[in-house]
Parts: structure tokens; C-alpha cells; sequence
């Protein structure tokens, strides 16, 4: 079987999980050779109820869009980690807001966990908390190296309104480093 790699990104509704999921999705799609899938899922509670979004993505057609064995999981609230945990494959990359959510010991040593102060950095340093989403999926490229980092930033260049289009550069620019750091020292939570 060749390139097939599933992410699973949750959080609650307002939050950006489905931003996020939609821009891998699409860098896979408009600017590279792969094939993409997005599901996305939330509950009727629009805001604060849990949602994700479920991306495949794939050298070969993509038969069954439902996401089975994760490899990489994004959990920026307890509910949505809770609630959507299953389908992890062991050993699968978790990232976590460290504010928000807090990882069982025992799934620490199932999954490499990752803890990051996403919604803060996002408030304090970046700027604005709706960047979150955008230095989440810059910590998920360069921990995982899923996509070419310049088809994800073209595609954040597509898919964020203009007015917010700087500071999500920078939020993605500083989630690559981020991710390149954890890929290179490994999990935070062990």
C-alpha cells in the first residue's frame, strides 16, 4: 500500500477544528497529487458542543471516507478529546491544548502526546484567538511532515479572509516551528 495517513482534529463547535481539517484537505487536493477526504462531524449544539473533522489523505483513491486508524489527533477541549479518542492507532501523534485538556497517564503511553498552549499563544502572542486553528495545523505539517509545507501555506492563503491573512502566516509559521522542535525532542506528556 503506498502513502495513506488519517488525522482526526476535535474540539467544540467555534473553535476551528473544521477550518483546520478543510485546509489540509484541500492543500492535498489543489496543490499536490493526492487524494483528500474531509468528514466533518458535530453534535446540534452549534457552539460548545463537540465537533471534528476527519481527513484522509491518500496517494490512491479513497474508498471509505470514514477515518479508522488515526495517526495524528488534534484535541482542543476535554469533551472532544474524550469523546473522540477511539480509532487512534497506537502509537498515533496527540496534540493538546495544555490549557484545556489533559491526557490520561495511561493513553500517554499508548499515543506520543504532545502538549502545546494553543488558545494562548494564539490570544497573547499571535495576536488573536481565531488563529488557533491555523497554528495547529502549522504544528501537525511540521511534526509530521503530512503535507509540503508550501501547498498548506497557499492554502491558508486561499482560505482565510484577507484582513486576517497576516497574523494566520504567522501563527502558521509558528506552529512549523513548533512541530519541528516536537518531531525532533519527541512527546512533552510521557
Amino acid at each position: 500500500m503506498g502513502f495513506h495517513y488519517e488525522l482526526r482534529f476535535a474540539g467544540v463547535g467555534g473553535q476551528g477544528s473544521l477550518t483546520a481539517g478543510t485546509i489540509l484537505a484541500h492543500a492535498a487536493v489543489f496543490h499536490t497529487n493526492y487524494y483528500a477526504t474531509q468528514v466533518p462531524t458535530y453534535t446540534s449544539q452549534v457552539r460548545g458542543g463537540a465537533a471534528k473533522a476527519d481527513i484522509i489523505i491518500s496517494d490512491t483513491p479513497i474508498v471509505f471516507a470514514e477515518s479508522t486508524n488515526v495517526d495524528f489527533f488534534l484535541a482542543t477541549h476535554q469533551k472532544a478529546y474524550n469523546a473522540y479518542k477511539g480509532d487512534l492507532k497506537e502509537g498515533a501523534d496527540v496534540l493538546v491544548d495544555s490549557g484545556l485538556v489533559t491526557v490520561p497517564d495511561e493513553d500517554a503511553k499508548i499515543y506520543k502526546v504532545y502538549e502545546y498552549p494553543l488558545v494562548r499563544t494564539a490570544k497573547y502572542e499571535i495576536g488573536n484567538v481565531v488563529t488557533m486553528n491555523v497554528l495547529a495545523v502549522g504544528i501537525c505539517v511540521g511534526l509530521t511532515h503530512v503535507l509540503d509545507v508550501e501547498a498548506v501555506r497557499e492554502t491558508v492563503k486561499e482560505e482565510v479572509p484577507e484582513r486576517f491573512l497576516d497574523m494566520n502566516l504567522k501563527a502558521f509559521d509558528m506552529g512549523l516551528e513548533v512541530g519541528e522542535r516536537f518531531r525532533k525532542e519527541g512527546p512533552t506528556k510521557k
